[in-house]
Order: structure tokens, then sequence, then C-alpha cells
């Protein structure tokens, strides 16, 4: 499936203004080290994508001790992989100047781990002990809290250690579906179930491309080719060939292996992370002001965020939602 040359080089040169003869830099950072989940924007740095419509693309990886926001927000970097809508909510309430111009997963990543049979539905989960980070606990756990009526005293700190996780067959634990689940069923043989928040009302946008408003307001041509690139890069990293892309990941990142990779690429077309909803009908990055409300409104509800934000200044619907992509992911997919 994916043997097929990256498409759309072309048409994306013409349908963006011309490339200058001298392609225009555009350093973008990474919110962690180099992994699949990062794929559409390797794809399209290291397959002429970007270039094609004027841009020379750099990317930064992130990690434990880089803050990639701070980094852009300082100039150093033009425009940043953010995680979920809450930080651009936060900023907007702080009143820094970060605007979301695409969002790359139509679902945030996010589940929650049990042992196999142990749950039967998502309420089951009540029931058991649950493994939660601090950052999960004050955000999406709230949200569960509210939603769903878990509690406080069900949930344990999460350490980023698994073996309380499996020693107890009734507990269950955070984790990036396109991660844990595999290193779990790896190095333990244990194949989890699999409750991913998305799919139970956790509505957030993810792997969202954040830049400044004054870049927003001065290279408006850049943005729109960094973000229509982006959505082309996805298209071709997940259904055509993207063994260069793969490569560059795992030369940026020397612990990822292949089977690593392999999964998390598996995993993001199996559970719609890239490609659903509103993506396979806008494109990928697709981004709704209804999508943006809803979230924003159980943020509100479960006390995570303040009531009364403007949030249509967080995000622009300016770059996305054009269907771009769809018909190269046809022509792949030989539909």
């Amino acid at each position: 499936m994916r043997r097929t040359a990256p498409l759309a080089l072309a048409a994306l040169a013409a349908a963006l203004p011309a490339a200058a003869q001298t392609l225009e830099p555009f350093r973008f950072g990474t919110n962690w080290v180099a992994q699949a989940e990062h794929g559409g924007f390797y794809q399209s740095m290291v397959d002429g994508t970007y270039a094609a419509c004027g841009l020379d693309v750099s990317i930064t990886p992130g990690g434990p001790q880089v803050n990639g926001r701070a980094m852009m927000l300082a100039g150093r970097l033009d425009g940043y992989m953010g995680g979920n809508m809450l930080l651009p909510f936060n900023a907007l309430g702080e009143g820094i100047p970060v605007v979301v111009v695409a969002a790359s997963f139509q679902k945030e990543p996010q589940v929650i781990m049990t042992h196999p049979g142990v749950a039967s539905k998502f309420e089951d989960l009540k029931s058991l002990t649950l493994m939660i980070g601090d950052a999960g606990y004050q955000s999406y756990y709230q949200w569960m809290k509210a939603a769903f009526g878990f509690t406080d005293d069900q949930r344990r700190p999460y350490t980023f250690n698994s073996a309380p996780f499996l020693a107890d067959v009734n507990s269950g634990q955070q984790g990036y579906i396109t991660s844990e689940p595999y290193a779990i069923e790896t190095e333990a043989g244990i194949k989890t179930d699999l409750w991913l928040l998305a799919d139970y009302g956790f509505d957030t946008y993810s792997t969202t491309i954040e830049v400044t408003r004054d870049t927003l307001e001065t290279r408006p041509d850049a943005v729109k080719c960094f973000v229509d690139g982006t959505a082309l890069g996805w298209v071709n990293f997940l259904y055509g060939d993207n063994e260069a892309a793969i490569a560059k990941i795992m030369a940026d990142n020397p612990d990822m292996t292949r089977d690593k990779v392999d999964f998390a690429i598996r995993t993001m077309i199996d559970y719609g992370i890239v490609d659903s909803g509103d993506a396979e009908t806008m494109g990928v990055g697709a981004m709704t002001d209804a999508r943006m409300q809803s979230f924003y409104a159980k943020m509100v509800e479960a006390g995570v965020l303040e009531d009364g934000l403007d949030i249509a200044q967080a995000y622009t619907l300016d770059f996305v939602n054009k269907g771009v992509g769809l018909a190269e992911k046809k022509a792949l997919l030989g539909q």
C-alpha cells in the first residue's frame, strides 16, 4: 500500500503562490522526540511537498527539556506542533498571541488501558483503580468526573511505570493509543483493551499547528503552504510511499524502531486518529466552530477552563476545510 510515489506536488505548486527562486525558511518545532505521530510533517519535508509551494521547512524535535512554544514566541521557530486545544484556550486567557491554524489529529490519542475482558463498557471503568498522571488528572480526568462520575478516590498517580497496572487486573492506566499499548504488548505479552477518550466525548482536536498572530498576519502565504503541505504529507505518509520520512524520523530519534513506527501508523489508520469525521470530507487538518465550542463547553463544565473566553480568537478556519488531499487519497487507495 505504501509503494506509490507521493502525489500532488505539481498541483500544490500550481494552487499556491509560485515559489520564489530562493525558498522561504520555515522552522517548525514538534512537542516531542521524532516519531510516527509526526509523520505528515516529516513526509512533506523530505518528499518536496513543502518546497513545491515555496518553503524550506526544517523540523526541530521536542523533548522533556525543550519548550517549543516558548521558542516560537521568542521568534526562534515559525510554527509549533501543539497538543490539544486546552493550551491554546489557556493562552488566550493569558493574552498569549498563539493561533491554531490546523489540527492534524481529529482524535486525541489518549486512552485508558485495561486488562483483557475486565470491562465491557466505558462506565465499567468506574469500578477500577486508575493510574492517571498529574497532567491528565488536571485535564481529561476532570471531564471524566463531570461527564461520567469517575472519582478522585479511584485515581492513583501514574509515574510512567506500568508495573502497578500490570500487577493489578482490576486497574486501568493512561496511555497514548499509538505508544503504551505497543510497549505493554511487546514487553509483558498483554494485549490490553483500549478506551479511546475521543470516542466517548473528549472531542478536542490534537497535534495542532500553531503560529503567532504576527506570523499569521505577516506571512499568510507561508502559513497556507505549510498547512496544505502538511495535509498532503499526512495523506502520503499514511497511504503512500513513506520510507524516506520513516528513515528521517529514525535518524532524528535513534531510540525509535521500525516496529514502533509500523504499529503507530497502523493504529492511526485503524482508529481514525488523523483521517476520520470531518477530515474525510474536508481534508486532513479540518476544524469547525461547533467542535471547538463543544469541547470548550465541556472543559468549562468540568472546571478546567474559565467561562467567558472568546475562543474564536484562539484559532482560525481560514486555512483548512478546503478538501486538500482528498483526490490524492482516492488515487493512492485506488478508489
